[in-house]
Formats: structure tokens, sequence, C-alpha cells
């Protein structure tokens, strides 16, 4: 059985805590990591079609850093697990943790979208 929604979930209170209860600076960061997001999401895949193990881990914590800030758990777990990937230098499953990442990314960005027009 599939659960999209499970993979779309953003935890605003965590989301908000991080920015200590300012709706307006959450909302700021929401519609930067929209802008931002996809260059860095292309530098994964860049990594991955070069089966480069440091840039992997290298793009991989950076848009890590980037999803942690909002409390998305599904997202945030693809990521990790494409940096441990490239941190151990181990690339055989790395397509599959791609396509991983970027179904939660899919399922994300609307809810980072709807965050960015009125945040909480």
């Amino acid at each position: 059985m599939n659960f999209p929604n499970q993979l779309a979930v953003l935890d605003r209170a965590i989301a908000l805590s991080r920015v200590g209860g300012d709706t307006e600076l959450l909302q700021e960061m929401a519609q930067l990591f929209l802008e931002e997001y996809p260059s860095q999401l292309n530098f994964v895949r860049t990594a991955v079609q070069a089966r480069d193990a440091k840039a992997l881990e290298r793009s991989a914590h950076s848009l890590k850093g980037s999803i942690g800030n909002f409390g998305a758990e599904s997202a945030h777990q693809a990521a990790f697990a494409l940096e441990m990937m490239g941190r151990q230098g181990n690339l055989d499953h790395v397509e599959d943790a791609l396509r991983r990442l970027e179904s939660t990314l899919s399922a994300l960005r609307p809810e980072m979208e709807s965050l960015a027009q009125s945040a909480v």
C-alpha cells in the first residue's frame, strides 16, 4: 500500500521551532529552499552519474542540511542515505537511492510551496 501523503510529511511545528517562531523567516526560508534545491539536486544527480563518491557525499550532505530545517523526515532520510553511500564509497544501489530522494522531494514540493506562500 502506498501512502504518498506520508512521503510529503512536513512538520511545521519543527520548522517553526527552528526559526524561533518567526513565521516570516520560515516563509522566506521555504522560498529560498524552493529556489535552491533543484540545483542542489542536480549536483547529487551529477555525482551519481559520474560515480563520484566524494562529490555525492558533499552534495547530499548539503541538500540534507537544507531539508533538515523543515522537519521533512522522509526527504531528510533519503538525502542521508545518499550521503552515507558517498562516505562509504558504496554506490551499488545509488540509482535506487537517488530515485527515492527525487520522489520524496517531488512529494514535498507542494507543501513547501504552501509554506512559502503563507507560513503556518
